[in-house]
């Protein structure tokens, strides 16, 4: 499952990360992490897959709801 650029917004708004450590954590430029954002342009799919990584890492999960809309979430403590 890929990742839109709301969904990255959304996911680190959840864990207070901004772009500048985002980028660092999945070795990106943030000009990447921006265009992204702001759906200028999608990153190629290494790079998509190490922003999602990097979010992944820190505690976000990416899921469909019954609607099958892309939604973002704190994994739980538990897990």
């Amino acid at each position: 499952m890929s990742i839109s650029p709301s969904q990255c917004r959304a996911a680190r708004a959840i864990i207070n990360m901004d772009q500048n450590d985002l980028a660092a954590r999945a070795s990106v430029s943030r000009g990447v992490i921006i265009d992204f954002e702001k759906d200028r342009r999608k990153p190629g799919t290494n790079n998509l897959a190490a922003i999602r990584t990097a979010l992944e890492a820190a505690g976000i999960e990416f899921f469909e709801d019954d609607r099958g809309e892309g939604v973002v979430k704190l994994r739980s403590r538990q897990e």
